[in-house]
C-alpha cells in the first residue's frame, strides 16, 4: 500500500507542476497623457519611467497608501463598451509611478482601478476608448 501512496503523491506533485494556478483581479482602466511629472511616487525623477513607457497611476483600490509605488502589474483588456476595443491576446506589464487622483494629467475616465500611460493603453486596445475592463495581476 505504501508504494501506491508514494505513486499517488508523485503523480499529484507532477500534476500540480503542470498547472499554473494564478489569481488575477478584474477592474477598470483609463488612460492619461503627458505631462506626467511630478508623480506622487517619485516626484520629478525622470528615471522612474521604464524605457518602454509602460507605466501607470494607481487608483484608490490598489494605491495602498503609497505602498503600490514601484509595483509591477500584468494588465489585459477583457471588454469595453464598444466591440473590438480590446486587442486580443495582448498583455502588458506596467510599473506604478503615480496616484491617479493626484496625477497632474487628468485621466480619460475617473475612479478607475488603474490609469495607464498612453503607450500602455494603446498596447492592449485597438481603438480609442475612455475606459476599459481589465484583468490585472501583481507580479
Amino acid at each position: 500500500m505504501q508504494t501506491n501512496q508514494r505513486q499517488l503523491v508523485s503523480y499529484l506533485l507532477i500534476l500540480s507542476q503542470l498547472f499554473c494556478f494564478s489569481h488575477a483581479d478584474v477592474g477598470t482602466a483609463a488612460q492619461y497623457n503627458p505631462p506626467y511629472l511630478p508623480t506622487a511616487c517619485y516626484g520629478d525623477d525622470q528615471t522612474q519611467f521604464p524605457s518602454s513607457n509602460l507605466f501607470a497611476a494607481a487608483g484608490d483600490g490598489i494605491w495602498d497608501n503609497g505602498a503600490s509605488c514601484g509595483r509591477q502589474y500584468l494588465v489585459r483588456c477583457i471588454s469595453a463598451s464598444q466591440p473590438g476595443t480590446c486587442a486580443p491576446d495582448q498583455t502588458i506589464q506596467v510599473k506604478i509611478v503615480d496616484y491617479a487622483p493626484t496625477a497632474l494629467s487628468s485621466p480619460s475616465s475617473q475612479s478607475t482601478t488603474i490609469v495607464l500611460s498612453g503607450t500602455a493603453f494603446g498596447g492592449i486596445t485597438n481603438i480609442a476608448a475612455d475606459s476599459i475592463n481589465i484583468e490585472f495581476q501583481q507580479v
